[in-house]
């Protein structure tokens, strides 16, 4: 997970403590809801999701919940690959699955740093 720190961030006895960014957890949350709303689509189970892109249940839970892990809390930040088999396992190109700057129908948009979401009336 990236991280950022600023001189805040130096505790009393020097150590760095990191947080996430803003951008990650609307990030994994928005992934969370591409995949559940695509699994829905194509009218899968999560174990059937998750049998196909070759991951425990409880691994593809965790991501459709915007999570890496339960008890800490962390968004979700998965690797290309898992992108690549759960894009395979949906039948979807991964692009569809993490691009939260183009949303699609009934999505909400995203601005972050300059980038503003784009809208089918701007087509």
């Amino acid at each position: 997970m990236y991280t950022w720190q600023t001189l805040a961030d130096l505790g009393g006895d020097g150590c760095v403590v990191s947080r996430e960014r803003p951008l990650e957890k609307h990030l994994a949350l928005a992934l969370a809801m591409r995949l559940r709303d695509r699994r829905e689509a194509v009218g899968l189970t999560q174990e059937r999701v998750a049998e196909l892109a070759g991951m425990s249940r409880n691994h593809y839970q965790l991501l459709e919940s915007g999570l890496s892990d339960r008890a800490k809390k962390t968004p979700a930040n998965p690797r290309l690959s898992t992108l690549a088999d759960l894009s395979k396992a949906l039948d979807c190109p991964v692009p569809e699955l993490v691009d939260i700057f183009h949303p699609g129908p009934g999505e909400p948009g995203f601005e972050y740093e300059g980038h503003a979401p784009s809208s089918a009336d701007d087509a």
